[in-house]
């Protein structure tokens, strides 16, 4: 369906006084198409409430039991896509962005995964440690991990060609960083005293 025939069949069950659920896949507020909806649905005066659900991108972590941010190794999290059918701006090339050696999580991109390779290749060293998880929280999820050096080749042999996520970056090495203060008992916050 596209946005006229979607919005046909809720105008239809507005005027019956029916509750409408427009479910949508994936996030609602990333890549897709909310805001197109909203600006048609707020002129004719039809009430609607956004429901979040996990974000994949969590669910993603969840999946390889990961934290996305460490301590002095990455308190920043790019989330971002390649350029494909929809353009992006240059300055948010996967080069440009690559540049920060932050985490950065990929949506989108599991169909060019060798292109992104390529693109990432031109700024974080080639040892960075990826993770592609296919399916995150399914029952059916699959996860590939490697680096930049071999993800591409584990990712076409997995036979991986949509519905994944790429996390890049050092804070999939657990082991790396050093401990959050939130647990050093040395550390006072709201809930606790430091102690000597």
């Amino acid at each position: 369906m596209d946005l006229d025939e979607i919005l046909d069949v809720i105008k239809k069950a507005h005027d019956e006084n029916k509750v409408i659920a427009r479910v949508h896949t994936g996030d609602p507020a990333i890549y897709g198409a909310i805001a197109e909806q909203i600006n048609q649905l707020r002129p004719l005066g039809i009430e609607f409430t956004i429901i979040p659900g996990v974000s994949s991108l969590f669910g993603t972590a969840a999946a390889l039991e990961s934290q996305l941010t460490l301590p002095e190794v990455s308190q920043t999290i790019i989330i971002t896509r390649p350029e494909g059918r929809t353009p992006k701006p240059s300055k948010e090339a996967l080069a440009s962005l690559a540049q920060h050696n932050a985490t950065m999580c990929i949506f989108l991109g599991i169909h060019m995964i060798d292109d992104v390779v390529n693109e990432l290749l031109k700024e974080y060293d080639e040892k960075t440690p990826v993770a592609v998880v296919k399916k995150a929280t399914w029952p059916d999820q699959e996860i590939v991990r490697g680096d930049l050096t071999n993800i591409a080749q584990k990712v076409h042999d997995a036979g991986f060609t949509k519905t994944a996520m790429i996390v890049v970056g050092d804070v999939l090495d657990q082991q790396s960083g050093e401990k959050s203060k939130l647990y050093d008992p040395k550390f006072a916050h709201m809930y606790r005293d430091a102690k000597d």
